[in-house]
């Protein structure tokens, strides 16, 4: 394939290339962030129960999270494939790889909203939720399983798009919708007074935009793979290779909830609904550090994909150092902000004295082991952009279900107050997950490189 996308992937400078598509990757994902961002706001401020109100929600989030890693496990599976077969020229299998992620999007959808409005307040009252905070998680909730579909669609195809290297449109998706919730929030939740439903409602709708514009672009003459009927069936084998690699940031993301969940109950236990609140702005701030990390990481991703594909290993190589610098000023950056002015970030979500104090202590903990946090994200993006599944699954495992989550549980029991045991838990977990993907990181990448020189994929230069 010779499109003049495929061009600037082969030639383009490298530095140059990854900030034109890292950075509307980084405003969309700012934009993205805002979905949650600003429900917390407006429910936070909610006249007398905006506590309670803000808590539930809280409880709510591992479901969330859980919804959006099946999005992550097909969009992140499908998308870095099509890039390595475009850069093969093989069109037709990139296209097949589309359509077979459209339909597993699908299938996933329907089952996900049929099993969590079934179980909706079990699960809820399980993850933390308390006699005071039930009702609103399960308001909530009720009404945002109903768009599960659009957050898939939404979230999965888009990555198609950015493959494609249309940064700027895979932006429009996010921006579209997180412009309609930010209008419909105050308006549903005061003005019509809905309260959280009426922030859940207006989230459903902003998705459900985001979703219409992500099927109109990749079905229109502008994309470079379209979604066809045709291609709108399962292969085994397909479907193997997309879940395969999609498993790492399903593991990462559906971990993510696990480790909500973890830490909701055993804060509940220790600390009570206020650190409950607490650790829910850390976790939506935690989601904005790691999604800001995550989109300079997605924009060299289609460049390593389509090099890679190739046999430009030089190009490859020089677009993972570039991207994991980038990474590391970002996340030494957004790590300055977390220790050394917390309450500003704080301050966006409430407006309670205590709540915000607890928060800000809390945070100069939980947000230590951040400062390399950045150079391991890159490396795990990098080992999905090669088709690394193994190592980037094995990653992603090891932060959070081997060192985190026995961590929360064991610490507790040689650390007062508990709570502290608890959060510290976290910076521990990062650190050591950190210095073992650098050294997986230099090791994968001797081994492909000699892998590419003795079978001859390698390009002379």
């Amino acid at each position: 394939m010779n499109n003049p996308m495929s061009r600037r992937f082969a030639n383009e400078k490298i530095p140059k290339l990854i900030l034109s598509l890292a950075a509307p990757a980084i405003a969309a994902q700012v934009i993205n962030a805002l979905y949650n961002v600003v429900d917390r706001m407006f429910i936070g401020r909610m006249p007398g129960t905006g506590t309670q109100a803000l808590t539930g929600i809280g409880v709510g989030f591992p479901i969330i999270m859980i919804i959006s890693a099946f999005a992550a496990l097909i969009g992140f599976g499908g998308a870095p494939l099509a890039s390595i077969r475009m850069g093969e020229g093989n069109h037709k299998k990139a296209e097949a790889l589309l359509g077979a992620s459209f339909l597993m999007l699908l299938i996933v959808s329907a089952l996900l909203t049929l099993s969590f409005l079934a179980f909706k307040s079990p699960l809820l009252a399980l993850f933390g939720a308390s006699p005071d905070t039930l009702p609103y998680a399960d308001d909530y909730m009720g009404i945002y399983l109903i768009g599960t579909v659009t957050v898939l669609i939404s979230l999965g195809l888009n990555q198609f798009i950015a493959a494609q290297g249309f940064a700027k449109t895979a932006m429009v998706t996010v921006c579209a919708g997180a412009a309609v919730n930010t209008i419909l929030d105050p308006i549903l939740i005061f003005g019509m007074d809905m309260g959280v439903k009426g922030a859940a409602l207006a989230t459903v709708i902003s998705q459900a935009i985001s979703a219409i514009w992500v099927l109109w672009f990749l079905t229109s003459k502008r994309t470079h793979l379209r979604l066809r009927v045709k291609h709108m069936r399962i292969d085994f084998n397909v479907a193997k290779s997309v879940l395969a690699l999609g498993l790492s940031p399903f593991i990462m993301q559906s971990t993510e909830s696990l480790v909500q969940i973890v830490f909701n109950t055993s804060l509940a236990k220790y600390g009570g609904d206020l650190y409950v609140a607490a650790m829910g702005i850390m976790s939506s701030l935690m989601q904005i550090f790691t999604l800001l990390l995550q989109s300079f990481a997605q924009g060299a991703q289609p460049i390593v994909g389509y090099n890679f594909g190739s046999g430009d290993f030089a190009r490859v190589k020089s677009t993972m150092m570039y991207c994991s610098f980038f990474c590391a000023i970002f996340g030494l950056s957004m790590w300055a902000v977390a220790i050394f002015m917390p309450q500003l970030p704080v301050m966006i979500f409430t407006n309670n004295a205590d709540l915000i104090a607890l928060t800000v202590s809390l945070m100069k903990i939980f947000f230590l082991g951040t400062c390399i946090y950045g150079v391991q994200l890159a490396f795990q993006q990098m080992f999905i952009a090669l088709g690394q599944a193994k190592v980037s699954i094995f990653i992603a495992v090891l932060r959070k279900i081997i060192l985190l989550i026995p961590l929360v549980y064991a610490l507790p029991a040689f650390i007062q107050p508990k709570t502290d045991g608890i959060i510290i838990a976290e910076p521990i977990a990062d650190t050591f997950a950190a210095l073992t993907c650098c050294a997986l990181f230099g090791f994968t990448i001797k081994r492909l490189l000699k892998k590419r020189n003795d079978t001859g994929l390698l390009k002379q230069k």
